[in-house]
């Protein structure tokens, strides 16, 4: 009866979310939060190319990652991991900020961050495909309901399916390019570490970023006020890399499943600096749009929470 009582005690505390963990993912989320916006207001005069902005941001975090290897020493990965880290270099290294650079040229901050909000249910639907978890039926209808949410007001935005611009079609390829390089990287980030494996990624694409960002340059050398140079280096530095230490280290702290939730924080963030920075107005559509994707995605996720056995949760706490 004492082992048995002893076993309750110690069990909820390894399960309850860790305040730190949530802390760090948040702050993770926060900087995250100011790249659709800034992205936008780099692109948004013509100064700078969104092919300069999308590969040149890489370069500079390349930089970054390439020092902070060097300087801890770490060991290189294996010919598996580096096939791996392919995955995540396409996913969030070129996918996403390409995507995301070249939609933004046309469509509103504001439009972008509630498209992208369906982001944390279709990283959640490649984490269940490539762990091959078997998750109940109910997190397969939300997260379709988010995904449909999400088509249902770009089109209303753009006057029907018929209407729906290349844009949102970017936008939706940049959330499953995404959901590639989080799901895979989330996996390597246990066996590399968690800014080791965004920092490996980052160094994989530096030669394909360096070689576009000298392309973009000839064709439009990049002009722009002091003001848009900042919010460039923001993405750069923070965005691409800063921003994932933070964020990592929420995730490794966990537990994970938890601590991803926070990220459904982001478009809200999003679309309010949006509006801060940019000037750009909030519409009812706008708002009840967001909202109504946050929640089949904060379902969906909370529903794969649930639907993980007691070993698997204590798992990836550690």
């Amino acid at each position: 009866m004492r082992i048995e009582s002893s076993a309750t005690r110690t069990e909820p505390p390894v399960l309850s979310a860790s305040r730190a963990g949530l802390s760090w993912g948040l702050l993770g989320v926060a900087a995250f939060s100011f790249t659709v916006p800034f992205t936008r207001f780099a692109v948004d005069d013509g100064g700078m190319s969104a092919l300069f902005v999308a590969s040149g941001r890489a370069v500079i975090a390349a930089v970054l990652a390439g020092a902070a290897l060097a300087i801890t020493r770490q060991h290189r990965p294996n010919r598996t991991q580096w096939i791996r880290l392919a995955a995540v270099t396409g996913g969030v290294v070129i996918g996403f900020p390409m995507l995301t650079s070249f939609a933004l040229t046309t469509a509103p901050a504001s439009h972008g961050a509630v498209v992208i909000a369906v982001l944390p249910a279709a990283t959640a639907v490649m984490a269940v495909l490539r762990g091959h978890e078997r998750p109940p039926i109910s997190f397969w209808i939300m997260a379709g309901g988010g995904a449909a949410c999400a088509v249902v007001f770009a089109a209303a935005q753009n006057g029907g399916l018929s209407g729906l611009h290349w844009s949102d079609l970017l936008l939706f390829g940049a959330v499953v390019a995404a959901a590639i390089g989080y799901a895979e990287g989330g996996l390597l980030a246990r066996e590399l570490g968690a800014w080791q494996t965004v920092s490996w990624a980052l160094v994989l694409g530096a030669p394909l970023m360096i070689t576009l960002t000298a392309i973009s340059m000839t064709h439009q050398p990049p002009t722009g006020t002091v003001t848009e140079w900042a919010a460039f280096a923001y993405l750069g530095m923070v965005s691409m890399f800063l921003g994932f230490f933070a964020w990592y280290r929420g995730l490794a702290i966990g537990p994970m499943a938890q601590v991803s939730q926070v990220q459904l924080t982001q478009p809200v963030m999003s679309i309010c600096w949006a509006a801060l920075f940019l000037h750009e107005q909030l519409t009812w559509a706008t708002v009840l749009g967001g909202f109504a994707v946050i929640a089949c995605a904060g379902i969906a996720v909370r529903t794969r929470l649930g639907s993980l056995p007691t070993a698997a949760r204590v798992d990836q706490r550690r």
